[in-house]
């Protein structure tokens, strides 16, 4: 027996939403979950469901802007905490990790859209669009980092936000399957902050 949501406006409730889809994609998978699910979860019926998003897919698209969203503003705050891009750089990828984390969140949800994104081209197209907004995010740093003489000017800016995206989904990856412990991490973390610097 579900429990029913409180009253809620309509940005409320589609916040909401969003919110239990992500916990519900990250804890399963997008195939896996259904629409009923989310609904049951966020204590609304599906015709509920279906008034703040035309489907499945819609819903998991608005999950992954909110997703970037919280992380690019905890990415933003850390950037105004340190006392330079590189210490910023290190903050981020110091950070903790649990299942809420929405670093966690983006790379869990950019694994599982890729296992769709090949048989449907306009998530392949999002996800292509949302990564490569991320990628310039992370580069913008790496150049600040640069400017202020705390990141080697030789470095590429385009290629390490690459393989900073990519060491964050190894990441999760690994810790989903057992790969990688948290001093294996660590250590990837130390090497990759040690080249930056030079």
């Amino acid at each position: 027996m579900s429990v029913s949501a409180p009253r809620m406006a309509a940005a409320d409730r589609r916040k909401h939403l969003i919110e239990t889809a992500i916990r519900l994609f990250t804890e399963g998978s997008y195939h896996g979950t259904t629409t009923s699910e989310i609904a049951r979860a966020a204590g609304v019926s599906e015709p509920i469901l279906y008034r703040h998003f035309a489907s499945k897919r819609e819903l998991y698209l608005a999950a992954l802007e909110h997703v970037w969203a919280k992380t690019r503003a905890a990415w933003e705050r850390k950037l105004d905490e340190a006392s330079d891009a590189c210490a910023a750089v290190e903050a981020i990828s110091k950070e903790h990790v649990s299942v809420r984390s929405p670093k966690l969140q983006l790379a869990e949800l950019w694994v599982q859209a890729l296992g769709e994104a090949s048989e449907d081209a306009d998530l392949k197209r999002h996800l292509r669009g949302h990564m490569r907004e991320v990628h310039d995010f992370v580069a913008d740093l790496i150049r600040r980092g640069q400017a202020q003489g705390a990141i080697a000017a030789e470095r590429d800016p385009d290629s390490e936000a690459w393989i900073m995206l990519a060491g964050g989904i190894l990441g999760m990856v690994g810790r989903r399957v057992g790969l990688l412990d948290e001093t294996e991490l660590q250590a990837i973390r130390t090497a990759r902050l040690a080249w930056l610097r030079g």
